[in-house]
């Protein structure tokens, strides 16, 4: 089962990616303190674990994931082409709005990231959040390719 590995926030602008083992997670604010959180289909980022490792087996380096500036990692979830799949973590529901296009930053990180995250959605999906909850570093993670309906 996957499970949810890492989760970060970029309080600002260009500042570092910081580290949590929780967070809480809004409808209106994403994962609560991240600047790009703000209610649209780019809300919150997932990124593959392994994913991204087969990005950095490409290059032959060993990165760290939040060079991805991603919010949520997680292992074991295939997100290649999942538009319109959600995710659930817990009580909360993310619905996946799109792939996270690499951008010209991670080149600055390492020569040829931008484009082995191109590959396979490699650099992860973008998500709207559409049921916030408190998110706990190793919770359960489920990708559904159909809406889950509140009972």
């Amino acid at each position: 089962m996957a499970k949810l590995l890492g989760i970060a926030i970029k309080p600002q602008g260009e500042t570092e990616m910081k580290l949590f083992d929780h967070a809480v997670l809004t409808v209106d604010s994403g994962v609560a303190g991240d600047s790009r959180g703000k209610p649209g289909p780019r809300q919150v980022t997932v990124l593959s674990l392994s994913a991204w490792n087969e990005a950095c087996q490409e290059l032959g380096v060993d990165l760290e994931w939040v060079n991805r500036r991603a919010n949520l990692l997680v292992n074991d979830l295939p997100l290649y082409q999942s538009k319109g799949c959600y995710i659930s973590l817990g009580n909360a529901l993310l619905e996946i709005t799109g792939e996270t296009d690499p951008c010209a930053r991670m080149e600055k990180v390492h020569h040829g990231l931008f484009n082995a995250l191109a590959k396979n959605w490699r650099g992860g999906v973008t998500c709207r959040v559409l049921r916030g909850d408190n998110l706990i570093k190793g919770m359960p993670v489920v990708l559904n390719s159909a809406r889950v309906i509140d009972e």
